[in-house]
């Protein structure tokens, strides 16, 4: 039975897409704020194309396929002790979260400015933290659930892509020099957001929706978990975002540690 079951089930094959560079990692204005925040050298955007319909129920399919896929593993890197290596053991299962994936502007951070967070001028307000000796408002929102400002963003919308790009730039690498002013924070995760995500304009109503679906995504090998990483940090991730239309999905990657100091 288990035989027949796998022959009805949905398989897909994968191509890479070398020549699909996206615009964020060739800008140097983006390069040099990840090279601040020390993340420069250890983010990437790999993009793939896929033979089958897809359907976000079939996610973890999806997923498990991607990371069997014979052109996948030739060519899929991550980042170990400094340097791009490919997955060295077969994937056996893979964990899938879904994460919302709506905004078509960037009003979900409009409540930031008008909280104490951030003055008039853009500047993020400065506090003290028992443990970071330059903390401010921003990070404490961001990370603190008993901050007092945490909640200003509703829960669904944390949740949301958008959210979870605009934290991940915010906190940064292992040696993150943080920014006086909210602005750098903001236009990168535009940037990143943009070239990531697809969208297209409903005929009926005129209104901009979004068409890609996005996930999380962690793949296991028989020693455990293997890809983005062997040991589970906050700040290294592997979202999976895919446009079903034009049949293309790109795997945007960081590993948390020590950036390169030069582009």
């Amino acid at each position: 039975m288990a035989g027949e079951k796998w022959a009805f089930e949905q398989t897909f094959s994968f191509n890479h897409l070398p020549s699909k560079k996206l615009s964020f990692l060739q800008d140097r204005d983006v390069l040099k704020l990840l090279m601040k925040w020390s993340m420069l050298g250890r983010i990437s955007a790999q993009s793939y194309s896929f033979d089958q319909c897809f359907y976000p129920y079939n996610s973890e399919t999806f997923a498990l396929c991607f990371f069997r896929d014979p052109k996948v593993v030739s060519s899929l890197r991550k980042m170990e002790a400094g340097d791009w290596v490919p997955l060295d053991k077969p994937v056996v299962s893979v964990d899938v979260e879904p994460v919302r994936c709506t905004k078509v502007s960037m009003e979900l951070f409009d409540p930031i400015y008008s909280c104490g967070i951030v003055r008039p001028s853009g500047h993020v307000v400065k506090c003290f933290h028992d443990v970071y000796p330059d903390y401010d408002e921003l990070r404490q929102m961001l990370q603190e659930e008993d901050s007092e400002h945490h909640y200003v963003v509703g829960k669904e919308e944390r949740g949301e892509f958008l959210f979870r790009l605009f934290k991940h730039v915010c906190v940064g690498g292992e040696l993150c020099q943080y920014e006086d002013t909210i602005e750098p924070y903001i236009s990168t995760t535009k940037h990143i957001y943009k070239d990531l995500i697809s969208v297209q304009k409903n005929p009926e109503t005129k209104k901009i929706n979004v068409v890609s679906t996005v996930f999380k995504v962690c793949a296991y090998d028989e020693s455990g978990p293997c890809y983005p990483q062997r040991r589970e940090e906050e700040q290294t991730f592997a979202y999976v975002i895919v446009d079903p239309f034009k049949r293309h999905m790109t795997l945007f990657y960081h590993c948390y540690g020590v950036g390169n100091f030069t582009l």
